[in-house]
């Protein structure tokens, strides 16, 4: 019976001494998660860190917060990357090809006029043959350059100089640079199939669908620029 009542006087004092206990241990544990939560959590959700494990583990993991990837601009020494081409690598690859092929029919076209016997033949069978074999050799590459030389791969620009840096391929592959201002920028009058804008005299050739930002591409063409037009002009007949 004395041991009972003991028992029953202490029942209050143990529990409470285990529940300190346990908001201790808890404690311990959550500590490291918090800190590296404290600059995301406010001061007034902190006291919760001082409650049971379970409630304040759950709300730790509820108040990570959610990461974003914003997508930012690339920028060098030539500017802002403001556009990529999509086409650069099949340009790149099929003047590769051409340039491979050229070279190949190079090497075997001796062979051939020795073994075949056309070294022996009249002059027309060899001037015919070797213009047939000097088109697939020369023309096709430098009809390639000429259609793909105004293709822009990057274009870089600077806000500060309202400068422009085109990069596109040179004859031997190697990336070329094309600065210019957009004051240079003109448009042709007649639309082309393999030309968007000259830069002063260089015709050069983009997609305006693949400018991330179609701010860009308008600043580019000058079409942010205020323009004024006449009434009377547009009721004028044309004169010819």
């Amino acid at each position: 019976m004395f041991s009972a009542h003991i028992l029953r006087t202490l029942r209050p004092w143990i529990i409470s001494r285990s529940f300190a206990n346990l908001n201790v241990t808890a404690a311990r544990h959550v500590a490291p998660i918090t800190q590296t939560c404290l600059r995301v959590t406010s001061r007034s959700q902190l006291p919760a860190a001082r409650r049971s494990f379970l409630q304040t583990h759950s709300k730790v993991q509820y108040q990570y917060p959610s990461t974003r990837c914003l997508s930012t601009t690339v920028s060098s020494e030539d500017g802002n990357l403001i556009y990529s081409g999509n086409l650069a690598n099949a340009v790149r690859g099929v003047k590769l090809f051409s340039y491979s092929t050229s070279g190949f029919s190079l090497l075997v076209m001796p062979q051939i006029l020795l073994n075949t016997g056309l070294g022996v033949q009249g002059f027309a069978i060899q001037a015919a043959y070797c213009g047939i074999i000097g088109v697939f050799t020369f023309l096709i590459p430098v009809l390639l350059h000429i259609l793909t030389k105004g293709y822009v791969i990057r274009l870089y620009h600077n806000p500060e100089k309202d400068t422009y840096t085109a990069i596109t391929y040179s004859v031997f592959l190697t990336e070329k640079k094309t600065v210019f201002h957009q004051r240079q920028v003109r448009i042709p009058d007649i639309s082309k199939m393999f030309t968007t804008f000259y830069a002063d005299h260089i015709g050069l050739m983009v997609n305006p669908d693949m400018f991330p930002i179609p701010h860009d591409y308008n600043h580019l063409m000058g079409y942010d620029k205020p323009f004024s037009f006449d009434a009377d002009d547009i009721n004028r007949p044309d004169e010819s």
